[in-house]
Formats: C-alpha cells, sequence, structure tokens
C-alpha cells in the first residue's frame, strides 16, 4: 500500500476512547523495545509519527493511527517491562486484553519477536492467547538488518520451531532500517482486512 495520509486518531486507556468509524483495525504486540513504534512508522513512510525511544516502556497506551481513511493501525504498549511497577503492569494486562478481546473491528493482530533473540517467556504467552482465541499467526521478525543475511533464515527458522508454528502461519522478518519485509507485512495486512 502506498500510504500518503495518515494521522493519530486517537491515544486511549479504555474503550470509551476508541474511534467509532468501524474502519478495521491491525494491532501490533510485542515485548517493551521490540520495534513496534518504529515498524509502525516505516510501514506509514514516517519518522516519528508513532513515538519511538531507546528506552522501553515508551507506549503506555493504546495508540490508534488512522491510515488512508481505510484502516487503522493500533499500538499496544509493550509487555515484560520490567522497571514498571506491578500495578501499573497489571492495568496494561488488562488494558490491552480488554482491547483485544471487545474490539469487533480487529481484523489481525502481528506479533512482534526480536529475530536475534527469539521468543521469551511473554512471546509464548501472547502466542497461546492468539492461538486460543483463534487469531491467524503473523510474526513480525524484527531488527533483522542486525543478523547477516546468511543467518536470517537459521533464526527464521528458531522462531517457528520455538513456537511450534503450524504451515499456515505467517512469520516475516522485518527491518524498520531497511524496510526488508515491508512489502510483504502490507499485503498479508491488506488480505487479512479484506476477509
Amino acid at each position: 500500500m502506498n500510504v500518503n495520509k495518515v494521522s493519530l486518531e486517537a491515544v486511549a486507556v479504555k474503550q470509551g476512547q476508541y474511534p467509532d468509524s468501524g474502519m478495521p483495525e491491525v494491532a501490533f504486540a510485542g515485548k517493551s523495545n521490540v520495534g513496534k513504534s518504529s515498524l509502525i512508522n516505516a510501514m506509514i513512510n514516517r519518522n516519528s509519527l508513532a513515538r519511538t525511544s531507546q528506552s522501553p516502556g515508551k507506549t503506555r497506551t493504546i495508540n490508534f493511527y488512522r491510515i488512508e481513511d481505510m484502516l487503522y493501525f493500533v499500538d499496544l504498549p509493550g509487555y515484560g517491562y520490567a522497571k514498571a511497577s506491578k500495578s501499573e503492569v497489571k492495568k496494561w494486562g488488562t488494558m490491552i486484553e480488554s482491547y483485544l478481546l471487545k474490539r469487533s473491528t480487529l481484523k489481525a493482530i502481528i506479533l512482534l519477536v526480536d529475530i536475534r533473540h527469539g521468543p521469551g517467556e511473554n512471546d509464548f504467552m501472547m502466542y497461546n492467547w492468539l492461538k486460543y482465541y483463534g487469531h491467524k499467526i503473523i510474526i513480525a521478525a524484527t531488527k533483522s538488518d542486525k543478523l547477516k543475511r546468511s543467518q536470517l533464515n537459521k533464526h527464521k527458522q528458531e522462531i517457528i520451531k520455538a513456537f511450534a508454528l503450524d504451515s499456515d502461519d505467517i512469520v516475516i522478518a522485518f527491518s524498520s532500517k531497511t524496510k526488508e519485509g515491508k512489502d510483504e507485512l502490507w499485503e498479508v495486512i491488506e488480505a487479512e482486512i479484506k476477509e
């Protein structure tokens, strides 16, 4: 998709603050500092619409980005952020789960995993949750530019093996820096929002 028109439409912590346009939504989930905001910026050809930071835990709200008046990208708070208080982490978890369970316009969830390190405990929890609720598994294996090209397939296969993915699950090596995987991920997203 060629993106020209994009805006941050809503910053939400509860259901009443979500947009009510009825447009399809694609949510991005992953641990803190995995590159959700960077991936969103790369996908929409912007440098800093989604706020990025070197320190984890920057996204503490559910952010809705309206794209071409066709769909929303939904940036969820990262999970597994150790420096937040237990009560704050619990609040984020409740906020994320409420959105994922109750949002009828949610068409796809992209799970981001750092390709260099593979999935951690929280990634397995999110994966199992997605499976349990019947969501299609779409994994963006981020930070692929940090690996040599010869290492990419090996690391991608390790993610597939770690999650014991089915043949219809999707893993896309993605780099926000080089835009590797961008066109492939857009193809998947466009197919999902048409269903």
